[in-house]
């Protein structure tokens, strides 16, 4: 016979396993706003999340969602017809397992079960509708978040059920005055430093040197995953790990994406150390023509490693893969699992992927 202390730990064993398993995780998001905006600049929405499960919920501060202010692509908007206003906001470069691990101060938000959050979008930061025109828009919240386990320490997906539609008539000014971009300069060039070597803004000494190592890892990645490329014209276990099955054309234009990344080199940019605090992020640009050569470093990028899986010279990668002129990619996904899950389901969007070509060209683990 089982002793009282063993029934006890045991009847014990079974209640947690019975709240763990009656436990559920539910977010719910709602959008309120502007119904009629006279003007873009009056283009405004309250995103609201709650909690609508019963247990806890730590969501990280994805800059790509909702929870974030800054001017990312968090919204699909269109009208009847289809026509869609350009996005013209930042592209950047974040980790969720990397934000989780580290830890740091607002990485993310906690819900208890019952509570909200609001944040205020102003979409004209990060939308056009020179093109798109005066309309009815129809907009949608990004809906994915990233929820982070305390005890197992481990990141994954929940998808948030979206609460009724959220509609707003545009008219009169359809964009804001562009934003005005510095050209290429350095704000105290040390005698030291090489002269062809990449400009500087807002940054100390050590940042400098940390910013030149960085250049020197990326020009090494970009120059070796173009010379890969160049060697291996069919499927190899590395190529179709990041980029999925292999075909020629989607071959041909990742191949064209790293000569690209190899002619413009590292060295002519200007790399800016004083304009973003966000501990949660790498870094980011601004994709419009006259922003080209400017990359936005942040919290994360100076406590990543030089080398390895999202690495400061891996970072310099991603963001100049953004460029119009080099690649144009997108941030469909984050994380390597979510660039390889990408891979194998939607091929022709991995190859438009930034993560997916920074971990390529870092490779790491190493892949043949």
């Amino acid at each position: 016979m089982l002793s009282s202390t063993k029934l006890h730990s045991f009847a014990s064993a079974l209640i947690i396993y019975a709240l763990s398993a009656s436990a559920t995780q539910e977010l719910t998001l709602k959008l309120t706003g502007t119904e009629i905006a006279d003007g873009v600049d009056n283009l405004k929405v309250v995103a609201s999340l709650s909690n609508t499960g019963d247990e806890t919920l730590q969501v990280l501060n994805d800059p790509r969602s909702i929870l974030s202010s800054h001017p990312t692509n968090s919204f699909s908007i269109s009208d009847a017809d289809g026509a869609a206003p350009s996005f013209n906001g930042m592209k950047v470069k974040y980790s969720p397992s990397f934000a989780a691990r580290k830890n740091y101060t607002n990485a993310f938000t906690t819900l208890t079960p019952g509570q909200s959050v609001e944040v205020e979008h102003d979409l004209s930061n990060a939308y056009n509708f020179t093109q798109s025109g005066a309309s009815r828009y129809n907009i949608i919240p990004a809906s994915t978040f990233y929820i982070y386990d305390l005890q197992t320490q481990e990141v994954s997906k929940l998808k948030a059920k979206i609460q009724g539609e959220h509609s707003s008539k545009l008219h009169g000014r359809l964009a804001v005055s562009r934003r005005s971009f510095a050209k290429r300069c350095d704000d105290d060039h040390d005698d030291d430093e090489e002269p062809t070597g990449p400009a500087f803004q807002k940054c100390n000494h050590k940042q400098r040197r940390q910013i030149r190592r960085a250049v020197q890892v990326a020009t090494k990645y970009a120059h070796n995953a173009h010379d890969y490329l160049t060697d291996h014209t069919n499927a190899t276990d590395r190529y179709e790990t990041w980029f999925g099955e292999y075909n020629k054309t989607r071959h041909r234009t990742v191949t064209k994406h790293y000569a690209n990344l190899v002619e413009q080199g590292y060295k002519n940019y200007t790399y800016d150390c004083g304009t973003c605090d966000d501990n949660g992020t790498f870094a980011y640009v601004y994709t419009e023509p006259d922003a080209f050569g400017t990359i936005y470093l942040c919290g994360a990028f100076w406590r990543a490693n030089a080398t390895g899986t999202d690495s400061r010279g891996g970072t310099l990668v991603h963001e100049s893969t953004h460029f119009t002129k080099l690649a144009g990619t997108a941030d469909h996904v984050y994380g390597q699992s979510g660039a390889k899950d990408l891979a194998k389901e939607d091929p022709d969007e991995a190859i438009t992927n930034a993560d997916t070509h920074e971990y390529f060209a870092e490779n790491h683990p190493a892949l043949d």
